[in-house]
């Protein structure tokens, strides 16, 4: 049978993703990323140059597939309950985010330029046409709270009490952003 690089690649990539989701890249093991691909550490080094560059492929992976997944729209109430259910389903998008959150601090992250025109078309989409609406502090606190609300799920049975169930949550998500006033100016 013929080596197959593009399917080993993909398994490269689905173990490193669940190796950094759980570990961050400090923690994140190269050996335990090659034994649950079923590659040798040599085909990670070869393919992908060392575990950060490796963790760059991983996030863009995520974040391209989260952005096709909850595209932009001038709906942002909508657009939070969807983003909401992604992270619901799909939990190391946003535990890859925080780790390079913690890893990286204030300073810059892979792709930060194609991501922050990203992050743009977000605020254009919630502009819904009305150039002078800023958009961008809705934008950002309706990233927040979707995400935010997922990833601490200790700090949310805390204060909202241990009944309050991620379908209620959900709705209350989209009912904040929904108060969020329009053509905001930072004053």
């Amino acid at each position: 049978m013929a080596y197959d690089s593009a399917a080993t690649k993909e398994r490269i990539i689905t173990a490193a993703t669940a190796e950094f989701a759980a570990h961050g890249v400090a923690g994140a093991r190269v050996d335990r990323i090659a034994t649950a691909a079923k590659a040798n550490k040599r085909a990670i080094y070869d393919y992908f140059g060392d575990k950060n560059k490796l963790f760059a492929v991983v996030l863009e992976r995520r974040l391209a597939e989260l952005a096709e997944a909850v595209p932009p729209s001038d709906d942002l109430p909508g657009y939070a309950e969807q983003l909401f259910d992604y992270h619901r389903s799909h939990p190391e998008a946003l535990r890859l985010v925080m780790w390079e959150t913690l890893e990286a601090g204030e300073g810059p992250v892979p792709a930060e330029e194609e991501r922050t025109l990203h992050y743009g078309d977000k605020v254009a989409a919630a502009q819904a046409g009305d150039p002078d609406d800023d958009a961008r502090a809705r934008v950002f606190f309706t990233l927040a709270l979707a995400s935010w609300s997922v990833a601490m799920p200790q700090l949310r049975r805390m204060v909202l009490g241990p009944d309050f169930g991620m379908d209620e949550l959900r709705h209350e998500i989209a009912r904040t952003v929904a108060s969020f006033p329009a053509n905001g100016s930072r004053g």
